[in-house]
């Protein structure tokens, strides 16, 4: 399983980046394994406000439709366009080409309380 240690993750299975006063958002291996084949990704949050645990958008399996939460308070600044065509990169790459948003952080204090490497592999068992 692959959770690299420079990242912050969530207890429904997203990760984040932080760079700067950005978050990139994605899911994680495990999700992504847990989903199967990834088909479709819907984000229609772009441009919006969203707090932290709000839905930002759902990624489609091709036996299950997943909502997405988000991790942080901030406004959808750009969904990951390359998706629209290749939504498998979810699958094939969930840390790299394969992240679903970038958001603004409102409030920094939030990556804190995100769970760490190690907070996430107790929450799948690993």
């Amino acid at each position: 399983m692959n959770l690299p240690d420079n990242l912050k993750y969530t207890k429904d299975h997203e990760w984040v980046r932080v760079e700067g006063d950005v978050a990139y958002v994605g899911i994680t291996d495990f999700a992504q394994s847990e989903l199967g084949d990834i088909v479709y990704v819907d984000i229609d949050t772009v441009d919006k406000q969203i707090g932290q645990n709000d839905v930002f958008g759902t990624v489609e399996a091709v036996k299950t439709v997943s909502d997405l939460f988000s991790p942080l308070s901030g406004t959808v600044l750009e969904f990951n366009d390359k998706l629209d065509g290749s939504p498998e990169l979810v699958n094939s790459d969930p840390y790299g080409d394969g992240w679903i948003i970038k958001m603004s952080i409102d409030d920094a204090s939030e990556v804190e309380g995100l769970l760490t490497v190690e907070g996430y592999r107790e929450v799948i068992g690993q």
